[in-house]
């Protein structure tokens, strides 16, 4: 038997033994970390302890930094046997995915030590602080200023589209620390804790109802020097770096954020057209669901193929901004299509007359027309396929 074989069996039997049935099976939830951590049930937690104990919530990373040291065959192999099981995954940030790997590329060692560990225990909740009211699409044209005053910076300005600041206990933020050079190269990394007095958030509510979007200000706040990653004004090679972990990470979780709402389309077309067996009678429906689910499968194979490449070693290109695009505009067809499906029972907002499920696709539709726009809208990425993948002339 292989060393890899071997650790197959043991792993297998680690996670019989230790993950709870209250995590298993249960698409949609989401364990996102901090200290006002909502857990979906007890299970969760339990689940998330025994995992941070192993070190598998960052199986890869290295033990000083809360990993378990695995190599990428071994972390695949625990994929596997934790997806043979329908196991959630113990934890979901935005430090794991985008702020971590940064940090493993561009801050000192005292920093990683400080940082890395509370983001593989899901101690602290992170937000990213890029776009601002008049820096969204030309994000360099950012703002929002932080002037040295002794071993702290003082930051004034506001931060636009947040998501989940309102629930988050630090946040990773561009600012300008030199106004008088080209925009690129006056640009500073900081690492802000949200309780920091001068920081305040407004929640942003979208046409669904509600949303994850916030505007964060910044009002005198005073972050000591220690938190700037990287050199001062350097901050722009770093932003875009963490970029390209962000749409990766958008490419593999776009649908994990969705509402309550994971009825298959075949279900409910079946409920629609009241047809519970047998093909479905309208031949226009079938064509599109077929098309939409080999689109979804043909994205996954490729995605996956993808990260394999990613992980062993190559790290994300810009090859993400391709699967951001697709995806992004794949579940926005998804979405019309469900919507288009049960017709007028897919356009309530409340009251009688409507269940939960109907109600519940009138809201996804609606907040799918954020999903081109958010992470950088697809005319942003077809520009950066154009230029860094086909290598197309401005």
């Amino acid at each position: 038997m292989s060393d890899l074989e071997a650790f197959r069996l043991e792993t297998r039997e680690w996670l019989e033994a230790n993950c709870p049935p209250g995590v298993r099976n249960r698409p949609g939830e989401v364990v996102w970390g901090g200290r006002r951590c909502q857990f979906p049930n007890e299970d969760a937690k339990i689940w998330l302890e025994r995992m941070v104990e192993k070190g598998w919530t960052v199986p890869t990373w290295p033990k000083p930094y809360g990993g378990a040291g695995l190599t990428d065959e071994e972390a695949k192999v625990l994929r596997q046997e934790m997806a043979r099981i329908e196991a959630n995954a113990p934890l979901f940030s935005f430090g794991i995915a985008m702020l971590a790997p940064a940090l493993m590329e561009f801050a000192s060692e005292e920093q990683q030590l400080e940082h890395l560990p509370p983001i593989a225990r899901g101690d602290f909740r992170w937000c990213q602080g890029y776009s601002e009211p008049g820096a969204g699409s030309d994000l360099a044209s950012l703002r929002c200023r932080a002037v040295r005053d002794g071993d702290h910076y003082v930051v004034n300005g506001s931060k636009i589209w947040t998501s989940d600041a309102d629930v988050s206990d630090w946040i990773f933020c561009l600012v300008r620390t030199d106004p008088d050079v080209p925009k690129h190269e006056g640009i500073s990394f900081l690492l802000i804790d949200m309780e920091t007095p001068g920081v305040s958030v407004t929640p942003i509510e979208l046409i669904s109802g509600a949303s994850p979007f916030c505007q964060t200000f910044f009002d005198d706040v005073r972050v000591p020097a220690a938190n700037l990653i990287g050199e001062e004004n350097k901050g722009w090679t770093i932003a875009k770096r963490l970029l390209q972990h962000e749409r990766a990470m958008l490419g593999e979780t776009a649908t994990r954020r969705g509402g309550a709402n994971r009825k298959g389309l075949v279900e409910v077309a079946r409920d629609a057209l009241r047809a519970p067996d047998g093909p479905l009678p309208d031949a226009a429906v079938r064509e599109e669901i077929a098309q939409f689910d080999m689109d979804r499968m043909c994205y996954g194979a490729t995605f996956q193929r993808s990260a394999d490449a990613a992980r062993a070693g190559r790290g994300p290109g810009p090859e993400t901004s391709m699967f951001k695009l697709y995806l992004s505009e794949l579940n926005q067809r998804g979405a019309d299509l469900r919507q288009r499906i049960v017709g007028a029972d897919g356009l309530g907002w409340a009251g009688e007359g409507f269940d939960a499920d109907e109600l519940q696709i009138t809201r996804e539709w609606l907040y799918g027309r954020a999903a081109t726009i958010l992470g950088g809208t697809s005319e942003i990425q077809m520009n950066i396929i154009a230029k860094r993948v086909l290598g197309l002339p401005d």
